[in-house]
């Protein structure tokens, strides 16, 4: 038996955690969804450490949606870890957050975010981005095999 990939949901947000969580459940994914709370939480799962030490290393997240605004490292920094490490640097990184600064924007595509959705207000148009995203990255897209290891 073949078992999906998770997605990492990396959210300190309670409600946006819960709306996120909804909105998967609505568009019928059924990729397990592994919740960090914070930036070291979402490095710590990647790289197997802290809490996660001993977890199989060989089953990384098919996408990551990375929340920006997070308290201790934030998402920026977060990004910058996934793309300097061989392990973690191919993975598809989703920032998924309310910044409407071009400064995020901008910093994001330069550290190597695969995409940008700012998160609609309206829970509707919430849930139809989060099924398109799906559709694409769990769906559509092509992965690599692997860890991303040269």
């Amino acid at each position: 038996m073949v078992t999906k990939r998770p997605i990492l949901l990396v959210e300190d947000n309670p409600d946006d955690e819960a709306l996120t969580l909804r909105a998967i459940f609505k568009n019928r994914i059924t990729n397990p969804v592994i919740v960090a709370r914070d930036g070291l939480e979402a490095l710590e799962f990647l790289f197997g450490t802290g809490p996660f030490a001993g977890r199989d290393m060989s089953v990384m997240p098919a996408v990551i949606l990375l929340d920006l605004k997070l308290p201790g490292l934030d998402g920026l920094e977060v990004l910058r870890r996934i793309r300097s490490d061989p392990r973690t640097r191919l993975l598809p990184v989703v920032v998924l957050t309310t910044s409407r600064e071009a400064q995020d924007l901008h910093m994001a595509y330069t550290l190597g975010a695969n995409s940008y959705i700012r998160k609609p207000v309206d829970f509707e148009r919430f849930l139809r981005a989060v099924g398109q995203m799906a559709v694409y990255w769990l769906s559509l897209n092509e992965p690599i095999e692997g860890n991303g290891e040269d």
